[in-house]
């Protein structure tokens, strides 16, 4: 028994009784500092072999998404009911396993944006350069364009009949409807990017094992399936661009527009929400 009673007095000891909870346990700074902003422009990343390795980093990835995806959403038109192929879920399935696989294999070269909007949302924070996200997004936009001819390539008369993957919005919906599910869509996902890859966050929460492309991936993966049968899912203006000049039909340009408003709409207010809200960035005393 004394013993026992030794092992209980030495855990007492050991582990503190209160731990700090909600805004005491975020008070906490972990040793973290808040980075500085990233330039508007920054000359010298013309010049390092870093950025424009980061740049092929995305437009290889932007072509595996697109790649997969839309042959994904091919075999699904292709099959003479849901029943016969993957459906809905598998589709939603196939964008979001391969963000969460693309992020993972990408994110220490480039971030891992693989999306214009994400792109976008990242420069209004500041987290990079002028230079760099108009790169990043002309690299995702032809990988984009080259994923879904890659697509075109195996089945032509396929790829024209079953629409190629390209978004529009659906019947039954207004415009309105669809650039609204665009904007919530986008806002769901480049918030989830913006917790997910949180320093601060990481830093307080240490203990807690994030690995962020599993979130991000999910989040695609649910707004796939909510938002489907609206637009067919945008959310990532390279990937209804490349689908819509490779499938080069009317209808797919006809609320073409939706699909890189609302996702820039959406990833601006997102920015807006993370870094002013949550993390009060304005307010913060400078040391």
């Amino acid at each position: 028994m004394e013993g026992k009673e030794e092992d209980v007095k030495l855990g007492a000891n050991k582990f503190s009784e209160r731990q700090p909870l909600g805004t005491a346990a975020q008070s906490e700074d972990k040793d973290y500092k808040e980075p500085p902003p990233a330039p508007l422009f920054e000359p010298g990343e013309l010049s390092s072999w870093s950025f424009y390795r980061a740049g092929i980093a995305e437009f290889v990835a932007t072509f595996l998404f697109l790649y997969i995806t839309v042959l994904t959403v091919m075999g699904v038109k292709r099959s003479p009911n849901m029943c016969a192929s993957v459906g809905i879920q598998g589709i939603a399935w196939a964008f979001g396993g391969m963000i969460f696989a693309l992020v993972y294999c990408t994110a220490g070269i480039s971030g891992g944006h693989i999306n214009p909007a994400v792109t976008f949302g990242l420069f209004l924070a500041r987290k990079l350069s002028l230079t760099r996200a108009i790169f990043y997004m002309v690299m995702q936009c032809l990988g984009a364009i080259c994923g879904a001819g890659v697509v075109k390539g195996f089945q032509p008369s396929q790829y024209q009949l079953q629409g190629g993957g390209a978004n529009s919005v659906n019947h039954g919906y207004t415009k309105g409807d669809g650039l609204g599910a665009e904007i919530v869509g986008t806002f769901v996902l480049v918030y989830t990017v913006f917790s997910a890859t949180d320093a601060k966050r990481n830093a307080r929460d240490s203990h807690v094992p994030i690995l962020a492309p599993l979130p991000i991936g999910f989040a695609v993966f649910l707004v796939h399936l909510a938002t489907i049968p609206i637009t067919g899912t945008g959310i990532n203006p390279a990937r209804s661009l490349g689908a819509a000049i490779i499938f080069n039909r009317a209808h797919a340009w006809h609320d073409h527009w939706i699909f890189w408003v609302g996702p820039f709409i959406g990833a601006a207010l997102a920015a807006v929400y993370h870094q002013i809200v949550i993390r009060a960035i304005p307010f913060k005393t400078k040391d």
